[in-house]
């Protein structure tokens, strides 16, 4: 029996999504992407949202709290040039998989890399991916692929019990707590979602780069060129170069065969590049190749698909709207002094795209092909196409299709004498800013010189290095001492907004408390002190060495990567670096220069410093609002006693000083040999009425490596919803404990998650074998001498119960609440706990409630990768001997209880508490019986 929910979130406006079709479906090539290095640590600093693309999502392990038919003519373009044969032709001989050896790759890499240049001047990296072939090359037979589509279907099956905290609005990370990760309402165990465990992602891993090929195309063109009479115009050519090409008419065509052979397509404006990307199964490459080529060779961009598409540009301009990350980012770019295309608004809008341009009596048809002519050339175009195919049959396919690309002989444009843009009155002052989510965050910003020609020296890498450090003397643990902050990100994060050919940005975002927020400034001074303190001795080589390290062993180590996220990567790093970095560029420090490091440090002081402070308590003292989302805002000098305070020489602060040597970075790589008969899955080697444990030894992909999970089960937690909220700031405060003594393991690359399970605690740990156990120890000790201040459990549960409130706020998390809601039996909402919490929790309660709770557990291990039996065992002794906790009275199933829905259609409509969102939610649910299920799914 088929039954059907539809759960809706409807904007309080009561605006509908836009049209089912190609709107829609324009609407899911917003992009996410961000690749950051520039950052604290490890950890990547937050991006900035650009348009056409979605948020970038930044990770840490700071405590945050969890929970047509037209043809184009050849007018402006040179005639095309040689188009069947490459400029690299014939250097390699017979040799068919022979890679270029000056393109430096990791020892772990099995790809094989060759560049090549055609002769319209497009520039190609072809990537030949042939591990796990076993010998085979060429297509895949076609039962292979059929079987492989089945498997596809399997792998898009909803779990239907996760909350995800979907925000990732990038440089705004920072502000809101990761409640996928951490807070985990809903998180159905996270483990079964998140394919952390090291089997299931190689497996997810395998299955992918064994089925599908991926192509990027970055063209080294975007939103700076935009003309000033049509804001928007390369992000909207971005959208329209795909309504169909002479060759394919069809204008969803592309999408069509995409889907129907498992692939998916997607594309992103930034401010000086346009990447376009794909992936589909591999027999189906060429094809699609041939026909993605087309939208750079010929495309129709007919006249009457214009209106149609501008309301998907429209659409995705609303979509953006209630981000906070988006509205500091324009915000920020109207400081630059006129005449600077950061002041442009990049996303563009029915207003810009189609209102004014009628009111105006401008062409837009005829300005996108003119834009496409002029900058749509084969010489700023850069191509990386991977696959299971030889790197000849690459170059075969490359050049037989993309030669065909117009070079329309033109210069490229260049913004690099726009030097200086936020060398203005508006900069170095104090903006207030009202923030669409309950949070208080400050940021301080430096618009330095364009940093990318030191790319192998990586100054702000170094400084974001120091300053997002969390350990003894830095400046987070310092402000979390003072209950002032509770994360801190610094860096630059390489988007287009933060580097460019005209500035680069570096930021250092503070999240405050309700008590930070009133000292804000003594927060600002605390920075400024420590960067004071980092110019006064200088780089020091010991601490570039120590970074350079750890970069060293994460890249000789790293793992295969997501093809589609892997070309786009390297397509944009072709843009920026000589042919041997195309790899290596954006990742490793190759050189010690102390002077260029300084040369950075020493323009980050007060007197340049731009400061943002977000909170709701700006509300009614800003009177001004930002033209394109609304932002309101107001602009003040920095208070006078501080002003002046930071143009003396001021005193540093005692407590602030260098991090002490990493004992957390590996030095040894030993592959450990078997002490117990190979398996294809976990075993499980200890079963005792207080535990189990399930192993298994690497023997695949044999790197020193290993990850651990463990999860601590009670039946105490669902008794309430009281007890569910005391459980999650529980872990949010042992988060926060760990946060200062864990971070030196966090940037040496062992990785630690504390996830508040519906049915217990989930820690989980990974990275290098050597230094990972005394990573688990350090957690189980705090674990076992768990203790809290007052102003600590003050601190974490204000800022949880702003949390829970941008949960509930946003659509799309409310829909996915009243829909589990509705599904699981003894489930507690968002609304139960938001209420629970509001009631008042004391911090007696909570050393009560934590102290049953370690009393009687039953802990279910797993050890996976370069261990030994032996040692495994080790980790859950340790467990027990440390908490010495009695065994369950009953046994507990970690499983959910789903409700069998009434036959028949059911419809939920929920008004969502955000009036000034004009997005909705829509959520479709179908549940099958088991019988109808067992009998051949007849249903799908």
């Amino acid at each position: 029996m088929l039954r059907k929910v539809t759960v809706a979130a409807v904007c309080a406006t009561g605006r509908k999504w836009c049209e089912a079709g190609r709107e829609l479906a324009a609407l899911w090539r917003i992009e996410a992407r961000g690749r950051c290095e520039d950052c604290a640590a490890a950890r990547p600093f937050p991006t900035l949202t650009m348009p056409g693309r979605n948020k970038g999502k930044s990770t840490c392990s700071c405590p945050d709290l969890q929970p047509s038919g037209q043809e184009l003519g050849e007018s402006g373009r040179v005639a095309r040039l040689g188009a069947d044969e490459s400029e690299e032709e014939g250097r390699r001989g017979s040799l068919s998989n022979a890679g270029d050896p000056e393109i430096v790759k990791s020892p772990s890499d099995p790809k094989q890399y060759r560049y090549i240049k055609l002769r319209n001047g497009l520039q190609a990296l072809l990537i030949s991916d042939l591990s796990n072939m076993e010998g085979k090359t060429g297509n895949a037979t076609d039962d292979e692929e059929e079987e492989e589509e089945e498997e596809d279907d399997d792998d898009d099956e909803d779990s239907g019990a996760e909350i995800e905290d979907d925000d990732e609005e990038g440089f705004d990370d920072e502000d809101e707590f990761d409640d996928d990760d951490e807070h985990n309402d809903d998180d159905l165990d996270t483990e079964d979602n998140e394919l952390e465990e090291i089997e299931e992602r190689a497996e997810a891993r395998k299955k992918t780069t064994e089925k599908q090929s991926a192509a990027a195309l970055c063209v080294g063109v975007g939103s700076f060129a935009d003309p000033d009479d049509l804001p928007g115009l390369a992000h909207f050519l971005e959208h329209m170069v795909f309504m169909g090409s002479l060759k394919y008419p069809d204008e969803n065509g592309f999408d069509a065969f995409l889907k129907k052979h498992g692939g998916s397509d997607n594309a992103s404006t930034d401010c000086e590049r346009t990447v376009f990307q794909f992936d589909v199964q591999r027999k189906y490459f060429k094809e699609a190749l041939d026909r993605w080529a087309q939208f750079f060779i010929h495309p129709l961009m007919i006249r009457d698909a214009i209106d149609r598409e501008v309301e998907a540009v429209d659409s995705e301009y609303q979509l953006a709207r209630p981000s906070d990350a988006n509205r500091k980012e324009m915000l920020f770019g109207s400081l630059a002094r006129p005449g600077h295309p950061m002041g442009k608004f990049f996303w563009g809008n029915a207003e810009t795209l189609k209102h004014e341009p009628r009111k105006n009596n401008i062409d837009t048809h005829a300005r996108l092909r003119e834009f496409w002519m002029r900058y749509y050339s084969a010489h700023y175009m850069t191509l990386v196409v991977q696959s299971k195919e030889t790197l000849d049959t690459l170059e075969k396919w490359v050049t037989e299709i993309f030669s065909e690309i117009p070079n329309n002989g033109l210069p490229k444009p260049n913004f690099g004498h726009l030097t200086d843009p936020f060398d203005t009155p508006a900069f170095n002052k104090l903006y207030r800013v009202v923030p669409i989510r309950k949070i208080h965050a400050l940021t301080i910003t430096w618009a330095l010189p364009p940093q990318q020609q030191h790319y192998r020296v990586k100054p702000l890498h170094y400084i974001s290095w120091l300053v997002g450090h969390e350990g003894k003397g830095s400046i987070l643990s310092y402000l979390r001492k003072k209950c002032w902050a509770l994360a801190l990100f610094g860096g630059n994060g390489e988007t287009g907004f933060e580097q460019n050919s005209t500035y680069s940005v570096f930021s250092i975002s503070i999240t405050l408390t309700d008590e930070g927020y009133e000292h804000f400034y003594e927060v600002a001074h605390t920075v400024f002190q420590y960067l004071k303190m980092l110019q006064k001795l200088g780089p020091e080589k010991r601490i570039f060495e120590d970074i350079q390290k750890i970069e060293d062993n994460e890249f000789h180590y790293q793992e295969q990567t997501d093809p589609v996220e892997y070309v786009e990567n390297m397509c944009e790093n072709m843009q920026l670096y000589p042919l041997q970095d195309f790899l290596t560029g954006d990742q490793l420090l190759f050189e010690y220069k102390p002077e260029v490091i300084a040369e950075a440090l020493n323009q980050l002081v007060p007197q340049k410093a731009n400061l943002v402070l977000l909170s709701g308590a700006n509300e009614g003292k800003c009177d001004l609002k930002e033209k394109w989302f609304g932002t309101q805002y107001s602009i003040e000098d920095v208070e006078n006693s501080w002003a002046e305070l930071w143009k003396s020489n001021f005193e540093l602060n005692q407590d602030l000083h260098l991090p002490a040597e990493n004992k957390y970075i590996a030095t040894e790589f030993t592959l450990k040999a078997f002490d117990c008969p190979e398996t294809e899955y976990p075993v499980k080697i200890v079963n005792t009425p207080q535990g189990c444990l399930w192993y298994k030894k690497d023997n695949k992909f044999k790197i020193p490596k290993a990850y651990i999970r463990f999860h601590l089960i009670s039946p105490l937690i669902q008794k309430s919803a009281a007890n569910v909220v005391l459980f999650d700031i529980f872990v949010n405060i042992l988060t926060h404990n760990l946060a200062e003594p864990a971070y030196e393991a966090d940037v040496a690359q062992l990785e630690y998650k504390l996830v508040a399970g519906e049915h217990g605690l989930i820690i989980r740990v990974k990275g290098f074998n050597h230094k990972l156990p005394l990573l688990f120890q350090l957690i189980i000790d705090y674990l076992a001498e768990f203790s809290s201040t007052p102003a600590v459990f003050t601190m974490i549960t204000e800022q949880l119960k702003k949390t829970y409130f941008n949960i509930l706020i946003k659509p799309e998390t409310l829909a996915k609440d009243v829909r589990l809601l509705i599904l699981e039996y003894a489930r507690w909402s968002m609304i139960d706990k938001y209420r629970a919490l509001m009631d008042g929790l004391s911090l007696e309660s909570l050393l009560s409630f934590v102290k049953e709770f370690k009393s009687q557990l039953f802990v279910e291990g797993l050890v996976q990768g370069n261990v030994t039996s032996t040692e495994s065992m080790d980790f859950l002794k340790y467990v027990v001997d440390k908490l010495n906790f009695m065994p369950l009275e009953q046994e507990m199933p970690v499983q959910f209880q789903v409700v069998e829905m009434p036959s028949g259609h059911h419809l939920c409509k929920v008004r969502a508490l955000n009036k000034g969102d004009a997005n909705s939610e829509v959520t479709v649910y179908y549940q099958v019986s088991w019988s109808h299920y067992a009998h051949g799914r007849a249903l799908f």
